[in-house]
């Protein structure tokens, strides 16, 4: 008569709007789709059986772990980052922390102040480091030096 999937409220989930002017101080958990274009300070935390999303938009900002199966990010996280499946960094994104991934897209001016480590196919859990400074995908130009 009752399902499962009814009695967890995040199983399925739908799409969430933190908007610009809303401040979150606290851990989020969430099912769905949750988009982020105000401040939350805290962990970020997605139902692990789902296919949940979390997109961190240009003006939003994260200060916490985000986990999730899917993440894109075009604002910035001040925090690591695990993602089980896909993780997209925009033009705009900046993270100041690790980031855990099994498949990432870096697009030219995103920014990352930490490690990047590759998640193993075979177990989430198990990382294995990317051997690799801090990685900041720009485009380099020269600028002439003042002379003295």
């Amino acid at each position: 008569m009752f399902s499962k999937k009814k009695d967890n409220p995040f199983a399925q989930g739908g799409h969430t709007l933190f908007d610009n002017a809303l401040e979150i101080n606290g851990d989020v958990r969430f099912g769905g789709t949750l988009d982020i274009e105000g401040s939350v300070n805290g962990n970020i935390t997605a139902e692990a059986a789902g296919d949940a999303l979390v997109r961190v938009r240009a003006k939003g900002e994260v200060t916490g772990e985000i986990h999730a199966p899917k993440i894109i990010i075009n604002g910035h996280v001040n925090g690591d980052v695990f993602c089980s499946k896909h993780l997209e960094l925009a033009a705009n994104a900046v993270v100041n922390g690790n980031v855990h991934y099994k498949v990432i897209e870096m697009v030219k001016g995103a920014e990352v102040n930490g490690k990047l480590v590759h998640m193993q196919e075979d177990s989430a859990k198990v990382a294995v480091p990317v051997p690799a400074a801090p990685a900041r995908v720009a485009e380099v130009s020269a600028v002439p030096k003042a002379s003295t």
